[in-house]
């Protein structure tokens, strides 16, 4: 009997240590999986049953289950479920007759509580709402009208003198405008709160926002590229929905607090932040905008224990002057994207031990990586069963022609563990991608066909990505932002992190430049200096030297009192690209790496003549 038990203790305790061992991250998998699988298992029903609960229709539930408590905080007030339900009801009471199911109207809104009572409203309609980047103007505000086809825009008090050029072609080509004011501020443009003040605050009929199908769009997300017009991203309530479950797969609760600083325009603060709030019937305090300085003073004042971040908002945190109460906050997790190691690692040593959960996804995408383990640079986590879901392969990819690498059949290449590939995403009924509004051409752009057998589909990221021999998604660059020089390819986003490594640069965003003469791009660097230090360029020659090869190491270097962002904390990189490294047509500082004086110098006119002529040879 005992030596029964004593065998059967000693299996137990084998198989721990093996699974420790050989398979670490399994229960943290499998915790997971468990997760997004029952939250797939409830859109299945929906799919299948034709009664789909939209987000909307979870904050209806949310408002009636919990009326009293706080849905949204905003510069000190608080706004509960059921004070927001009924003035999205009389928001939707205003717009009852002027809008039918099926219509899409504009909003051009800041972030404020209005935003949501006005989006809600016109779901409860039946009607897609389509969220303008407030940033745009003029000619880029007048194409996404037209892609998206709103016949009424509503424009937020602070946004109006931004339609001042357009205000006419809008009234020509028969939009109606509202704004969100008591009174009317100019002739054609109506005035929205007096008439919600007079609405009732009672709910439309529940048919009127009812929905059958998942694939029906709710939202037009116009994507923020750095060249071009923006795309409007067709969000499905499918997307929606998948969105909104982004914080209880990674373990979130109702009694989170949840911090949103990021625009309600963008998918992340949109669709993640306000759904997934809604999802968990948690809190969200909402900022007009990012704030570096009062970031940890609104976190402990509010108690917010989950915030969002994007893009660089993590670095801005780290450049903040130290003080002492820096791990004084009840935050323990962080949800977003563009994490780099160097900042992580920065982040996590100043502000104490946050769970910071890297999602991987674009607006328009059909595939999104959840960092659910924690692992520093990983933006993602795979593993046999994942992909038995989940669809994507990382094929090779030619830098030069830029375009994947076919082989003599005409079919795409796989790359082995821990080599850098485009990732592509399968586009299949469980992974529809439904592209843009406006332009069947754009969205057949993002369309690979033919990959790997005749007739297969796949969406094209755009992004190349690794996987290790661990099963985790590595982001190494965006196609068009890696460049090749000498032979090689050189990736902006390693070699931003190691030039990060230096003492005196705060920020650096690194790109390509032709030189006449010379095959590919030229490694160049535009660099912020800490305000308390100075550039040294010796100092900045040692360190690439010993930390990058000889093809990866910037041969200019541009200062810059700050770096061109895009709203969404992206690093602009098309103009710096576009105005190469003369100095006579710019006025900041620029330098060279100079082997022979082994230091960056100044870039003169002289020096400049001589590697346009090809009299000095680039290393």
């Amino acid at each position: 009997m005992w030596s029964w038990i004593a065998a059967l203790l000693a299996g137990i305790l084998s198989a721990h240590l093996a699974q420790r061992l050989w398979f670490p991250y399994f229960c943290k998998d499998a915790l997971f999986l468990t997760r997004v699988i029952r939250y797939g298992a409830r859109l299945e029903i929906y799919k299948r049953t034709s009664r789909v609960v939209t987000v909307v229709d979870r904050f209806v539930q949310q408002a009636q289950r919990i009326p009293d408590k706080a849905f949204l905080i905003y510069e000190g007030v608080t706004y509960t479920y059921g004070e927001l339900e009924e003035r999205s009801n009389r928001v939707a009471r205003v717009f009852k007759d002027a809008v039918k199911e099926g219509d899409t109207v504009a909003l051009l809104m800041s972030n404020e509580p209005d935003f949501l009572s006005v989006w809600f409203g016109l779901c409860k309609l039946g009607c897609a709402v389509a969220f303008l980047n407030t940033n745009i103007r003029s000619r880029s505000l007048l194409h996404c009208f037209r892609c998206c086809g709103a016949e009424l825009l509503v424009v937020g008090a602070d946004l109006l003198e931004t339609l001042e050029d357009i205000l006419p072609s809008l009234q020509q080509d028969g939009i109606t405008v509202w704004c969100m004011r008591r009174d009317s501020p100019r002739p054609g443009v109506h005035s929205l709160l007096d008439q919600m003040q007079k609405a009732s605050r009672e709910p439309v009929p529940a048919e009127r926002r009812s929905v059958r199908c998942l694939r029906t769009p709710t939202l037009y997300i116009f994507t923020s590229g750095t060249t071009g017009l923006p795309k409007a991203a067709v969000i499905t309530h499918l997307q929606a929905l998948k969105a909104a479950g982004g914080f209880w797969v990674y373990g979130a609760t109702g009694s989170d607090v949840i911090y949103t600083p990021l625009p309600l325009y963008h998918s992340a603060a949109s669709l993640v932040g306000i759904g997934g709030t809604i999802e968990l019937g948690a809190t969200c305090v909402l900022k007009k905008k990012f704030s570096a300085s009062q970031f940890w003073h609104d976190c402990r004042k509010h108690n917010v224990t989950i915030f969002q971040y994007i893009g660089e908002l993590c670095r801005y945190l780290c450049n903040q002057p130290m003080v002492e109460n820096e791990k004084d906050h009840r935050v323990h997790m962080g949800v977003g994207n563009g994490l780099r190691q160097d900042v992580w690692r920065e982040f996590l040593r100043r502000f104490g031990d946050i769970r910071m959960c890297e999602i991987y996804g674009s607006t328009e995408g059909n595939l999104c990586f959840m960092n659910h383990i924690g692992k520093i640079g990983a933006v993602g986590r795979s593993n046999f069963f994942y992909k038995l879901i989940f669809k994507y392969d990382l094929v090779k990819y030619d830098l030069v022609r830029e375009e994947p690498v076919r082989d003599h059949s005409g079919f795409c290449q796989h790359v082995q563990k821990g080599e850098t590939g485009l990732l592509l995403s399968k586009i299949c009924s469980q992974s529809p991608f439904f592209g843009y509004a406006g332009s069947k051409q754009l969205t057949e752009k993002k369309i690979l066909r033919d990959v790997f057998v005749k007739g297969d589909a796949y969406f094209n990221t755009g992004d190349l990505m690794a996987e290790d021999e661990d099963d985790f998604i590595c982001f190494r660059d965006r196609v068009g932002d890696t460049f090749r020089w000498k032979g090689e390819n050189v990736a902006t986003t390693e070699v931003t992190e190691i030039l990060g490594l230096v003492d005196f640069i705060q920020e650096a965003n690194v790109y390509g430049v032709q030189v006449p003469g010379n095959e590919g791009r030229a490694g160049m660097a535009a660099v912020i200096v800490r305000p308390e230090c100075r550039f040294d360029g010796k100092k900045l020659f040692s360190h690439v030297l010993r930390e990058l090869p000889s093809y990866a190491r910037p041969l200019f270097i541009r200062l810059q009192e700050s770096l061109e962002m895009t709203s969404t904390f992206k690093q602009q990189k098309f103009s710096l690209v576009e105005s190469g490294f003369d100095p006579c047509s710019i006025s900041e500082p620029l330098f060279f790496l100079d082997c022979t004086e082994k230091s960056y110098i100044p870039l003169t006119s002289s020096i400049y003549d001589s590697i346009v002529s090809g009299q000095k040879k680039l290393s």
